[in-house]
């Protein structure tokens, strides 16, 4: 999102806002909030001490029940047993459930090389998908587009005529364009909120209700889901579908919970599929401070709290994972130092994100420490230090930045993923010169 750009300003504020605003209602009614927040933590950390034990654990529970589990390093490995599968039941249509995972590692792109297409039946990935946009929120991925946007849309690529701007239109739109997928994808692809290590059980949560017609009526469901979803036990559940809907909508409960342990004759898919994901994630695992971003459970409240992401967007953060915990996560799922070494910069270190998170993840002390894991840029630093020792420096700097700013001299990596501001037509020092 640009800055300069009021409406998509307007729609980001309104939604966050009141996202914000439910959420703290919510959070208010739980007299124990902050021991729940506290279990949360507790029971992430734990997970992530023995994560390599737990992942066994999950894989022969998951196998004893009649599923089958894949280990994928990268995502070129996960797209190719994916692309495996949906290519072995001869499918050239799935249907998907929204999953942050399977768009971190490309799935619909790599799936489209090899002649499937994937069909996002979330309503806002649905959004995206028909409009070619990139997600800009976690939890609301279109959240940049408002109703006008999507009746438009609609109507463009849907062939809906007469369509008005009323949510429930909207929706019913989107519901006669998806209800035959559902009945004739031969696939369904999900990702996964938790997975217990004990019972082998998989969990999805949702509010719309598409992701329980995707994992339950196509005869085959595959499951990508990275390793840090998993938890010890089937009781760890009563904490986190406790924090989780809370935090994230602002709703007491999930509307849809949908878990399901292997296949059971008769009953949903005959043939389950769980691909496990690495994909940087053991390399986090490895830093002891910043593996803490791998406790998220992707309930977007630092977004909606962060001052940062609400004046730029999600897009500026150029990641599937914007906002503060992805100024944290996706740097080091990358490598650092590397590509996003800027992200943890982008914040003021207020502390908001901190104090709504709810499994306690201290996001500013992340920032902190991968700030200090950068590389920094030498020479620019130099040239920094060299024009800070003096007023006259400084001056003939920035004189000689708007120079180059009216030239349009890229000033890589900076300009990779953001436009530069327009050059003003004289510096502060030139205008208090001329006026005084």
């Amino acid at each position: 999102m640009r800055i300069g750009e009021p409406q998509l300003r307007d729609n980001l504020h309104v939604a966050t806002r009141t996202i914000r605003a439910k959420r703290a209602e919510v959070v208010a009614e739980v007299e124990d909030w902050e021991a729940l927040r506290e279990a949360g933590r507790a029971i992430k950390a734990d997970a992530m001490r023995r994560l390599d034990a737990l992942l066994s654990e999950l894989e022969e529970a998951v196998t004893a029940a009649g599923g089958h589990v894949h280990w994928a390093r990268d995502a070129a490995e996960a797209n190719a047993v994916v692309g495996d599968i949906v290519a072995g039941h001869g499918a050239r249509e799935v249907v998907k459930v929204k999953s942050l995972t399977t768009d971190e590692i490309g799935l619909n792109a790599a799936l489209g090389e090899r002649g499937v297409e994937a069909l996002e039946t979330d309503l806002a990935e649905l959004i995206l998908q028909l409009s070619d946009d990139w997600p800009s929120h976690i939890l609301v991925p279109a959240i940049h587009r408002n109703r006008r946007e999507i009746r438009d849309l609609f109507a463009r690529e849907l062939g809906v005529e007469g369509l008005g701007d009323d949510p429930e239109e909207l929706t019913d739109a989107a519901r006669r364009h998806l209800r035959q997928a559902f009945l004739r994808a031969p696939v369904g692809i999900s990702g996964a909120n938790f997975a217990i290590a004990e019972t082998g059980t998989v969990g999805v949560v949702e509010s719309e209700g598409n992701g329980r017609m995707c994992t339950t009526l196509p005869p085959v469901l595959v499951t990508v889901m990275g390793i840090e979803k998993a938890l010890p036990a089937w009781r760890d559940l009563e904490v986190f579908l406790q924090l989780l809907p809370r935090s994230s909508t602002g709703e007491r409960m999930n509307p849809y919970t949908s878990l399901w342990t292997g296949v059971t004759e008769g009953d949903g898919p005959g043939e389950f599929h769980l691909v496990l994901l690495d994909n940087g994630r053991t390399r986090v695992l490895a830093d002891e401070v910043g593996r803490d971003a791998l406790h998220c459970i992707r309930c977007s409240a630092c977004l909606n709290a962060c001052p940062v992401y609400a004046r730029v967007g999600g897009h500026a953060y150029r990641s599937v994972y914007p906002g503060p915990i992805g100024a944290v996560l996706t740097p080091q799922l990358h490598g650092v130092p590397g590509e996003y070494d800027d992200l943890p910069w982008a914040s003021s270190l207020c502390g908001a994100c901190y104090e709504v998170c709810p499994v306690k993840i201290d996001i500013p002390s992340l920032l902190v420490h991968l700030r200090g894991r950068a590389e920094p840029s030498e020479p620019a630093l130099r040239v920094m230090g060299w024009a800070m020792e003096g007023p006259r420096r400084f001056a003939a700097a920035q004189k000689a930045g708007a120079l180059a700013l009216r030239a349009g001299v890229p000033l890589p990596p900076w300009t990779k993923g953001r436009d530069l501001p327009a050059a003003p037509k004289e510096t502060f020092r030139e205008w208090w010169r001329r006026t005084r």
